[in-house]
This record gives structure tokens, sequence and C-alpha cells, in this order.
């Protein structure tokens, strides 16, 4: 706490490790201790901690850190396809492929890098790539921590292709929560939503808030650009601020699918909750030259923080 934010140097607070694997991680720190861990593979954030230490993200204790398994847990990169809604596996490939730390990116619109540490990556096309999804793209990611500890991730996706391309994406965030019957998320209600355990078919948000009783695994559509996580055991509330990413995605495997995952505990599904930021719905198109960028910015406020406060109903970021 010695530092201010006037001397703290940030690129001093961006650190590249290995983890147990050999593959590189950046940790990313601030003057008051908050803390995230960024893996090359999957350009995926694994661990996101307050300035209490206290780890905010789930990680699944069963996770298989190990290429090419995608890690449970943290938030893995859906590209250029979200589920099961393409040709291509499971939540695409981008969360498999090892990334690179891009040391001269183009600049974001506005002064995204300042008084945050952060670390930018670039994952492009290759011949793997290109014999399974035939587009040549340039995907780059930021990951910053503000001096306050939000985590912020900013996406751009260029083609780069002669042809025009469509993808659908997520954040697909991991949540560590208290007891997730204890779970309500606040900006949904009276929304439209794929519920993919009915085969995709449209339903419309009834409650005034979401609550959870049994497995959920749902798109919604046209969404607020902040919606909150209200864990009521914890006292404290996740916002979640989006641009550019119309859908949200919420999953809790519950009991049953719990135990069919080899890289998911029997009983873990109580700690996590998944709320994604994501384009599901209708895919993002660009042509050649044409870049799409989705914003997402994750705060953990005390619950007392009232979601009306909030502006759930305002823009986002």
């Amino acid at each position: 706490m010695g530092h201010s934010a006037a001397v703290w140097d940030y690129r001093a607070a961006t650190e590249i490790t290995k983890d147990w694997n050999g593959i590189d991680q950046v940790l990313l720190r601030t003057p008051r201790g908050s803390s995230a861990r960024v893996s090359l593979h999957g350009a995926q954030v694994t661990s996101w901690r307050n300035e209490h230490g206290e780890e905010l993200l789930f990680t699944s204790s069963k996770a298989i850190f190990k290429a090419p398994k995608a890690i449970r847990g943290g938030i893995p990169m859906c590209f250029p396809q979200f589920g099961n809604c393409g040709s291509l596996e499971q939540h695409g490939f981008a969360r498999n492929r090892m990334w690179a730390i891009d040391e001269n990116p183009p600049p974001l619109p506005g002064n995204d890098s300042s008084g945050k540490s952060f670390i930018d990556l670039v994952l492009k096309s290759s011949e793997e790539d290109m014999k399974c999804w035939p587009h040549s793209f340039e995907f780059r990611l930021r990951v910053s921590l503000a001096a306050d500890g939000d985590l912020s991730l900013i996406s751009r996706v260029r083609n780069i292709n002669g042809k025009p391309f469509s993808f659908s994406f997520a954040y697909h965030t991991y949540l560590l929560v208290s007891d997730i019957s204890e779970i309500r998320i606040e900006g949904l209600e009276t929304l439209d939503y794929l519920d993919n355990l009915f085969k995709k078919e449209r339903f419309t948000e009834q409650g005034d808030a979401i609550t959870f009783e049994s497995e959920v695994d749902r798109v919604y559509l046209s969404s607020p650009n902040i919606i909150a996580v209200l864990d009521h055991e914890k006292k404290r509330t996740f916002v979640i601020r989006k641009e550019g990413l119309p859908d949200v995605a919420v999953w809790n495997p519950w009991e049953k699918k719990s135990k069919s995952m080899v890289d998911f505990g029997d009983e873990e599904y109580k700690q996590m909750l998944c709320v994604d930021g994501a384009v599901i719905e209708k895919p993002v198109s660009l042509k050649p030259g044409e870049e799409w960028t989705g914003r997402l910015q994750l705060s953990v406020v005390a619950s007392s923080f009232c979601s009306d406060r909030l502006g759930l109903d305002r823009s986002g970021l």
C-alpha cells in the first residue's frame, strides 16, 4: 500500500512466469494487492484476486491443465464458435491454442492503459485452423487490471481475409460463489432466452431475478450492458459491464451433469456460476479489413450497493 498510482510502475507490475506444465503465464498486480493471472494457453484468465487475496473466479479441482484440453474454469475465450452451434469443436479453437504476447499492438481508442497493469496477446490463423475454419483473422486481446481491482478484457477480431466471414463469441466467465442456491442475477428479467435444455426453444424470463434450483443452460438475448450477480452469503455483488456483446449465456450444470464431466467435481456446481458476455444469436459478420471489438469489465462491490444504483437499464462501460 506504500505506492501511489502516480509512482507505481505498471509495466513492472506485469510479470511473466511459467505454470507447472512449463506454459508461460502473465501475472498482473496492482498497488493495493489485487492480481490476475493469464495463461498463454488459450489467452485464458485463470485467476482474479481482490486486494485481500481472495479468489473471485472458479476453477475446478479436477481441471486438466494440459493442451489440448481447455482449462475448466477462469475465463476461456469461445471463438469462432460458441457451444456446439456450428461445425467446430465445442466453443471453437481459440481456447486451445497457444497465443503470443503482442509487443506492438495497434492503439486502442481512448486511453485504455492509463493507471492499469495490462498485457496484450494475439492469435493469428494457422494452417491447422484454416483446415477446419478457412478464414484469415487476427484476434487481439488486452487483459487489464485497474488500480481498484476491476478486471477488463478487450477483444478485437480483424478479417484479413479476401472474403467475409462470421463468428460467434463469448467470454465464458466462471464466477466463484458461496452457494448457488443463494445467488440471484439482476438485469436479465423480462428478456427472451434460448433454452439449451429444450433444443434452443425460445422463452421469456418471468422472474423478477434469476435464481437457481436445478440445471440452467440459457442464452439471454438483447441484454442490457450492466448485469449484477448477487451473492447473499458473501454479501458481495459481481457487476458485469459489457460492450459489443448483446447476449448473456448463463450456465450451471447442477448435480447430474456435474457427475458426467471428468474435469469437474461432483459437488462443485454449488460454488460456480457462468455468466458470459457473448454474441450468439446473431453472429458477427466481418467484411475484408473490418474489425469487431467486444469489451467486458468485472467489478466486485459490497451487496449493500443496491442494484437500483447500478443503473441496470443503462448503457455499459
